[in-house]
């Protein structure tokens, strides 16, 4: 994917040259400046007259009080915005000033472990600024300006560079190493470079002369404007699984590196628990979390438990390798929008660094509302269920930012991927309406909860019934290199036997367990041991919280054998209640909570060792 000059400047601000951004954020008035009137406010839509020249997207500063807005509509002299923050209080008569650049985030030093709201506000300084309340119009940088890092300089003086190219690293946190690169579309020569030293990131770096002989300055960071998507020299094959521990997720419905999932289910079926899980223990070395229009005492959670949870992977907090974005259903709608586009600019930001990202948004369907709500203020012309014609058309656009891909720079292997992984949220757990239809049609791993398993204590609660996915095709060699050869044929195994446990619970529920001959009481015991036993899994148990490829592989094993003995010893004429009666039928639940794979191994010499002679035999 790759953009042009056209593209760079349509907007009015040249992506290439960092310097201009530098003052805008500093916050001196640029000269682009177009200063217009209110003249009608529908709710976060504001109008303004006397507004020629102002660009779709551009950020406009409403009122007096200088709330922060959108142009999303430009009609003569008419520019209609969608503003994110409260309009209570602002008249039509008041002024409005489009700034001329688009709305953008800032890219840097200091962006990981923050918490932001939807617009790249860092909360822990307007904190300090106004307290627990957001005050509106206040502006700060999304990075700290002022702080000093210790920059490691990679590129030296004669460097011939382009976009993407790493010309000096910092050590953010123990867990993230930042890369500073020449930005996109900048190619030359490096002129000047600084030394490896301590640094702001407002000072440059490096003076790059370009083909053209104009000298540009390269900053300590980047501003990336949120609707553009960051260009790439050419996507890959998905062929690597985002590996999660997740037993129902990496057994029956895996998703691959740079790929896209979505996560639908009704209130209280754990769709933030499971994209904790997913943030949690996922071998992404990045994780972006957007909380898009939650409820208020569900991202107040995630904020406090963060911060106090242990990285598995590092032995650190998970905080030092990801960022968050905070954006609860009391916030204007609007917002909601700006937060998703804000949190996967982040993301492939650190994926041209060359890191695997994890990007999750909970959730996507407080986003469509958004677009409801504003399409709703401009009358435009409603679709199914009141949301936009065009609600598919954005939803596509969004999920399509994910992806494995050949990032920017000279080097070999330079590749960076972002898996989004986006929670819906469907009135009354109805799938059929139009959020997650139209998320169907995109994504390629289809994780759906249901409220049925949830009421049984069964977490995750994946329908094992209704999920899919589309990755397994390309991803079924990895499987057999890294979990085990005959990982397939397990997995095969295990969907035919919950069919199977299916079609056999409707016979149980019309005329009881009596009916079923003893071969189909075999069968419901095994898919109880596969269901119970190594379906579920236990979020807050040490040991159980991540189950490795190695462990599922033996335990998937471990039940199908005992599976083929069960049946086995009954044709030999052993009576079934003997042989549920045997004490390893005591061990197979404790498996999940076992760390140490040779037990497991053990176990399942146990279980091939077992034979007629064990039981007394009724012979027929």
């Amino acid at each position: 994917m790759s953009i042009n000059n056209h593209q760079l400047l349509i907007r009015g601000v040249d992506l290439r040259l960092e310097k201009t951004h530098r003052f805008i954020y500093g916050g001196v008035i640029i000269s682009t400046n177009i200063e217009g009137t209110i003249i009608r406010i529908s709710g976060p839509v504001v109008q303004a007259k006397n507004m020629l020249g102002v660009r779709l997207y551009d950020v406009a500063r409403i009122g007096n009080l200088g709330l922060i807005g959108e142009v999303i509509q430009v009609e003569n002299d008419i520019a209609t915005i969608q503003c994110y923050e409260t309009t209570d209080g602002i008249k039509p008569g008041e002024k409005v000033v489009g700034i001329g650049e688009p709305l953008s985030v800032m890219l840097g030093p200091g962006i990981m472990s923050q918490i932001y709201d939807g617009i790249q506000r860092p909360l822990s300084s307007i904190k300090e600024q106004t307290g627990a309340f957001i005050q509106r119009g206040i502006e700060t940088p999304a990075l700290d300006l002022k702080k000093v890092w210790k920059f490691e300089i990679q590129a030296k003086l004669g460097d011939v560079v382009e976009g993407g190219d790493v010309i000096a690293t910092v050590q953010e946190t123990p867990a993230y190493t930042h890369k500073i690169m020449i930005p996109p579309m900048l190619k030359g020569k490096i002129v000047e470079i600084a030394k490896s030293g301590e640094y702001t990131i407002e000072e440059v770096l490096a003076k790059v002369e370009t083909e053209d002989g104009e000298t540009k300055e390269v900053l300590g960071y980047q501003r990336w404007p949120v609707r553009i998507a960051r260009p790439f020299k050419r996507r890959m094959a998905s062929n690597q699984p985002l590996v999660t521990g997740q037993r129902i997720f990496d057994t029956f419905f895996p998703i691959a590196k740079g790929g896209v999932a979505a996560i639908p289910g009704p209130f209280g079926t754990g769709k933030t628990v499971s994209q904790h899980s997913l943030a949690k223990f996922s071998d992404a070395q990045i994780v972006v979390y957007v909380g898009c229009g939650e409820r208020g005492n569900e991202m107040t959670n995630v904020l406090e438990e963060f911060p106090h949870l242990d990285d598995p992977r590092t032995g650190l907090k998970l905080m030092a390798r990801t960022t968050m974005i905070a954006n609860t259903s009391n916030m204007p709608v609007a917002a909601r929008e700006a937060s998703v586009y804000t949190g996967v600019t982040m993301a492939e930001y650190f994926r041209d660094q060359g890191y695997d990202v994890a990007m999750m948004a909970d959730s996507t369907s407080r986003w469509a509302e958004a677009m409801r709500e504003i399409s709703g203020r401009l009358e435009e012309m409603p679709g199914e269920a009141g949301y936009p014609a065009y609600l598919g058309s954005k939803i596509a656009a969004y999920y399509e930012r994910g992806g494995r891909v050949e990032i920017l720079g000279k080097g070999e292997d330079k590749i960076g991927s972002v898996s989004i992984i986006g929670a819906v949220s469907p009135p009354g757990g109805d799938f059929s309406e139009p959020v997650t239809q139209n998320t169907l049609r995109i994504v390629k791993a289809f994780w759906a909860l249901t409220k049925k398993l949830a009421e049984q204590r069964h977490f995750p609660a994946i329908s094992y019934l209704e999920s899919y996915t589309l990755y397994w095709d390309v991803l079924e060699d990895y499987y057999k290199e890294n979990f085990s050869e005959d990982f397939p044929e397990l997995r095969t195994r295990a969907f035919r036997l919950l069919q199977e446990d299916n079609d056999l619970q409707e016979i149980v529920q019309l005329v009881g367990p009596d009916a079923l001959s003893p071969v189909e009481r075999i069968t419901l015991e095994a898919a109880t041991m596969l269901k119970e036993d190594y379906l579920q899994q236990n979020a807050f148990h040490d040991v159980d919280a991540f189950c490795e490829p190695k462990k599922q592989a033996i335990m998937l094993r471990n039940i199908f054998d005992i599976y083929d003995k069960m049946r086995t010893l009954f044709n030999n004429g052993v009576v079934l209640e003997d042989i549920l009666a045997n004490e390893i039928f005591d061990k197979i639940p404790r498996m999940k909570y076992e760390s140490d794979l040779k037990v497991l191994e053990k176990l399942n010499s146990e279980i091939n060792l077992l034979s007629s002679n064990n039981f007394n035999v009724v012979v027929v």
